[in-house]
């Protein structure tokens, strides 16, 4: 496997993979534009949920290319880019079920959500965070789930509202298996040695 992360963290993976996850948390933002717009200032740093684990990855890898490492985003990225990457794909799938139909978008955010949780996993033996980090990043995640489904800050998926009980507490659970994926990977499982070439 040593060989397949030296690919993985070769600078031009690294650079293209930064280029494309910049991309789609810039859509992100834009894709949560009416619901931020609509959204009182306290809560604003806890509704975009996916654009927000992107670009916690994105300071990732923007770290890894100066040569650094930032161990609080790598828990923050983890924990973040599983829970929102499997959350988007099971609501878009639910939607379809629901409806009976799913428009391009829809398609277009379970693949690209679904490439979120991998490339997130994929990464982790790369990361070097502690316990202290990801204890962070689990209040973080968990709190931010007290924001969405207690004081109404969930993604908007209007069609789903007649579920919104349902879909608050599975996300509640996803969170805590995130959280126990993120432990499991990042610090139980032998890291891989990892240093990107010079520029």
């Amino acid at each position: 496997m040593a060989w397949l992360y030296a690919i993985f963290a070769s600078r031009p993976v690294v650079s293209l993979l930064l280029l494309v996850n910049a991309a789609g948390t810039v859509y992100g933002y834009y894709w949560y534009r009416y619901q931020l717009a609509e959204t009182p200032p306290l809560f604003l740093p806890f509704v975009p949920d996916s654009p927000t684990a992107s670009l916690f990855f994105l300071i990732v890898l923007g770290a890894w290319l100066l040569g650094r490492q930032t161990p609080l985003f790598e828990a923050l990225a983890l924990v973040t880019l599983v829970k929102y990457g499997i959350w988007a794909v099971v609501m878009n799938v639910l939607v379809w079920r629901v409806t009976g139909t799913l428009d391009w978008a829809g398609w277009m955010l379970i693949v690209s959500h679904g490439a979120m949780a991998v490339e997130g996993m994929l990464y982790a033996p790369l990361y070097r965070f502690r316990p202290v980090h990801l204890a962070l990043a689990a209040v973080w995640t968990l709190h931010n789930d007290v924001i969405d489904y207690v004081f109404g800050m969930m993604p908007r998926y209007h069609m789903l509202d007649h579920y919104a009980d349902q879909i608050g507490y599975f996300t509640f659970w996803l969170s805590i298996a995130s959280i126990a994926v993120a432990y499991w990977l990042g610090i139980r499982t032998r890291r891989q040695s990892f240093s990107l070439p010079p520029a």
